[in-house]
């Protein structure tokens, strides 16, 4: 078999060689003196005149870069050469008959660095491959067109300040698109053009380094350094090009503190209280960031106590405040010294310390007057919910740091209690509830109290009282919304029809907790489950509820496990509907089911019954009506006064008024003589009726009838209401001041005497009637 070969060429400084290689055919037998098949190999028959090609050439006319030719070919002008592939004719052309390859244009290596091409050599009259197809490559020869480019230029780094010399800065590295093995075309070397004595530059590598030490960002922060990259290996003719690399020097902490005076004078009023500003100070440092933070201490005992100085939130400034209560009566000027020290001290830069600075301070008092002074800066008061009015929340107490003795009047600011839910103790700030609290409406009351000294209206001062109120169990659990639902006639027992959730507005322990109960036994429609987290499922038990028009009041229990416990019921309308096979409801109301000759007998009935019963009724109230005027007839034999006024109460009872003997209550020495006989009560029923007058003959007139019988119950005593007025005019026996009441005593008219020993000597309990009763006149003039 026929084959299409590669012929390899090597290099020749630059130059693609010229030659001819062709390969023998040769015939190999088998084993010496073994018979057996021939085994044949097929010489390479294509020759190769050129390989390469050189970039950036442009001659006058296409440039012969290789040859094609095929031992088939016999100079008879039967085959045919084609070329196919990468610029196959259109930057490389063969010549059909010759298989000579041009190039028709200038070829740039750094755009394509090589072409793969397919050649094959075909019967000119058939087509027919005499060959079968091989590839081969044309590889474009660099050469150094392409100067040094920075595709990450330019540059920016930072070295810290006073780094030693050989620091490295940063990595500048070129590229060369030109074939970095052939020659020196590619080989850059790098010099510093402008940055100098400063940096340096590794030749090779690109490495940017500190050439000098000590460099203080104090006095410059910045640098411009140019590098340059030279092809060629540095060496004339060669290709450059160069980039900017702007070196920032960090900070470090290599500068200490500084105060720009010795001498801080600084003033405040008395009246200043804890965390009051008193003024500033700053100690300079040139360096940046965390190197320039600062703490600041006071140093002596005096002035710690009652100042403090801390630093501000950037870290720089001191702010000196008040740390407790001044007065100006007691000291009226407090002098220290203040310490600034840096919070970072690098280790490498405690030569050049130290870094701290100390400044002396005077602080003058000035004198003001102070309003009242709570004895807390705010309270926090808790009271109990639905507690009565006047319940006692808590006491504000304030003085006057002036006059500790002078009067202070309490008060609440209108706007703080717009309800007028408490009140307070102008005197001592007691607080009290003024209505009874309700914690479920509002759980926080927010109070201002405000002390004023009643000297100086002025000068007051306010506080904020928070009142707390405490929950308590008065709430009774409901049902989170009103539940209306339905389930299909169709539905399996058990089947979940809704989840009902409760909730309690209580919060107090248990209260919150609960408990959901349904109706019981057998016999119901519906199952209620408690899921113990504040809700139920309501089910469909064993036994399906049977459709009706109406739908189902479900009743529910609801309590919660508060202290007492409150609970409550609900009810959750279910109503039985006809479904779908989908579960979607079709309708809610049962067919009617009507006989088709009227109505049905138990229908009847029912109407029957209730006519029934309402002529019955009519019955009854006619002859109620007609009894009642029998019963006002005045020809009735019977009283026409028992007819109209009926007593069944005889009060506390003939036992209860015969167990007590109500003469040991009336005063012996002023009681009337017994009349002669036996004694009667006039609060009991008498023994003997009084007898009755005869009606008076003649035509019957009612109203004289009247009066008649009126009059007789008024003379009789046997006809209640029985007279059970009793005079208690006596107190007893035994006691030292006697009777306190008038009615059994004389009038004493005109300056009678008064009682025989004072109403002084009587005791702390009469001393408010010794007050109105017992004063002594004073003597004549």
């Amino acid at each position: 078999m026929w084959g299409l070969v590669r012929l390899l060429l090597a290099w020749l400084g630059g130059w693609g060689c010229m030659g001819r290689l062709a390969a023998p055919a040769r015939a190999w037998a088998g084993s010496r003196g073994a018979p057996g098949p021939a085994l044949l190999r097929t010489r390479r028959s294509w020759v190769w005149n050129q390989f390469f090609v050189i970039e950036e050439y442009a001659g006058p006319e296409p440039v012969l870069i290789g040859k094609l030719h095929s031992d088939v070919d016999r100079g008879e002008g039967r085959t045919k050469y084609l070329l196919t592939g990468e610029g196959a004719g259109t930057v490389f052309v063969i010549d059909e008959a010759t298989g000579n390859i041009h190039v028709t244009k200038s070829l740039d290596r750094e755009e394509k660095a090589q072409y793969v091409l397919l050649a094959q050599a075909v019967d000119r009259a058939s087509n027919r491959p005499l060959e079968p197809p091989s590839e081969f490559i044309i590889k474009v020869q660099d050469i150094n067109d392409n100067p040094p480019i920075f595709p990450l230029g330019p540059y920016h780094a930072t070295v810290p300040e006073m780094s030693n010399v050989g620091t490295s800065v940063i990595q500048v590295t070129a590229h060369d698109a030109d074939d970095p093995s052939y020659g020196n075309s590619a080989k850059l070397v790098y010099t510093v053009l402008d940055g100098l004595p400063f940096f340096s530059v590794d030749p090779q590598t690109g490495v940017v380094r500190t050439a000098i030490p000590n460099m203080d960002r104090e006095t410059q922060e910045e640098f411009l350094v140019v590098i340059q990259a030279k092809d060629m290996g540095g060496h004339m003719g060669g290709l450059s090009g160069s980039t900017t690399v702007t070196v920032t020097l960090s900070d470090v902490n290599d500068n200490p503190p500084k105060f720009p005076q010795s001498l801080y004078q600084f003033s405040v009023v008395e009246t200043a209280g804890p965390g009051t500003l008193v003024g500033r100070l700053r100690a300079q440092d040139p360096d940046l960031g965390d190197n320039a933070l600062m703490a600041y201490s006071i140093l002596d005992g005096e002035g710690s106590e009652a100042f403090s100085i801390s630093t501000d939130s950037q870290g720089r400034d001191g702010l000196l405040t008040v740390r407790k209560p001044l007065d100006f009566e007691t000291r009226r000027s407090y002098s220290f010294r203040v310490e600034a020290t840096n919070t970072l001290i690098d280790p490498a830069y405690l030569r050049r310390g130290p870094f701290k600075d100390v400044a002396s301070v005077r602080v003058t008092v000035q004198d003001a007057p102070e309003p009242p002074a709570f004895t807390q800066a705010a309270y926090h008061l808790t009271v109990p919910e639905n507690k009565a009015p006047g319940t006692l929340v808590g006491q504000v107490s304030a003085a006057d740091l002036d006059s500790p003795a002078s009067p202070i009047r309490y008060s609440i600011v209108p706007h703080s209690d717009p309800e007028r839910c408490f009140s307070i103790e102008p005197e001592d700030g007691t607080i009290r509830t003024a209505a009874p609290l309700d914690r479920e409406a509002r759980v926080w009351h927010n109070l201002t109290v405000l002390a004023t000294e009643l000297d100086s209206s002025a000068q007051a001062s306010r506080v904020q009282v928070a009142i707390q109120t405490l929950d308590e169990n008065d709430n009774a659990p409901q049902l989170a919304e009103p539940y209306d639902t339905f389930v299909c006639d169709s539905a399996a027992p058990g089947q979940l029809i809704q989840v009902i959730r409760a909730l309690d507005r209580d919060e107090v322990g248990n209260s919150s907790r609960v408990s959901l109960q349904g109706p019981l036994g057998p016999d119901a429609n519906f199952t209620i489950r408690d899921n113990r987290d504040g809700s139920a499922s309501l089910l469909l038990p064993s036994r399906p509820a049977p459709p009706r028009q109406a739908p189902y009041l479900v009743p529910i229990e609801l309590w919660d496990w508060g202290q007492p416990a409150l609970s409550s019921t609900a009810t959750v309308t279910v109503s039985v509907c006809r479904c779908r096979p989908d579960g979607s409801v079709a309708s809610c109301r049962p067919e009617a089911q009507l006989s088709p000759t009227g109505l049905s007998t138990g229908a009847l009935l029912a109407i029957i019954t209730c006519v029934g019963t309402l002529l019955a009724l009519v019955v009854l109230f006619v002859a109620l009506r007609r009894q009642k005027q029998e019963a006002l007839m005045v020809l009735e034999e019977e009283d026409v006064r028992e007819n109209i006024i009926t007593y069944d109460d005889e009060g506390g009872g003939e036992e209860d008024t015969e167990a007590f003997d109500i003469s040991a209550l009336q005063n012996p020495d002023g009681a009337a003589p017994p009349a002669p006989g036996p004694a009667t009560r006039r609060d009991v029923l008498p023994w003997a009726r009084a007898p009755r007058q005869p009606r008076p003959p003649g035509p019957a007139d009612v109203a004289q009838l009247l009066a008649l019988r009126l009059r007789e119950a008024d003379d009789d005593p046997s006809v209640p209401p029985y007279d059970s007025v009793q005079v208690y005019g006596y107190e007893g026996r035994g006691s030292s001041c006697g009777s306190l009441s008038s009615l059994g005593s004389g009038s004493e008219i005109g300056g009678a005497p008064g009682p025989a020993e004072p109403l002084d000597d009587w005791g702390p309990l009469f001393r408010t009637l010794a007050e109105l009763y017992g004063a002594k006149e004073p003597p004549a003039p």
